[in-house]
């Protein structure tokens, strides 16, 4: 007996409670209709620059504590991460990325959800 082969148009579970996106893609490395998996760390974030093919610069604000001082100061760092097509990012999207293999000499995170 053959097995049969059919294409669902779901996304597929990459296992972290994430909503995953409405449109469809051909992407390889998107995480729901592609082949990359995700793992580690989950980076909430601003999407700062959507201008690169395919990568945005995500920013996140954290806060260090100065001992000396007994108070705390704001940073901020900037991740690169590969932005899915369908996922149609522009600069002020609040976005949630997640660590995967390198993709590039600097990429090695992956959008995984847009939050409104």
């Amino acid at each position: 007996m053959a097995k049969r082969t059919t294409k669902t148009n779901t996304a597929r579970d990459i296992g972290v409670d994430v909503k995953p996106p409405t449109d469809k893609c051909e992407d390889e490395y998107c995480p729901f209709h592609g082949t990359l998996p995700v793992r580690g760390t989950v980076i909430d974030g601003i999407v700062v620059s959507a201008r690169m093919q395919g990568t945005v610069v995500v920013e996140r604000e954290y806060l260090r504590y100065i001992s000396k001082f007994e108070r705390y100061e704001k940073r901020t760092s900037k991740y690169f991460a590969h932005a899915p097509p369908c996922f149609k990012l522009s600069a002020g999207d609040k976005v949630k990325i997640m660590e995967c293999r390198p993709l590039s000499k600097k990429v090695a995170y992956v959008v995984i959800e847009r939050r409104m």
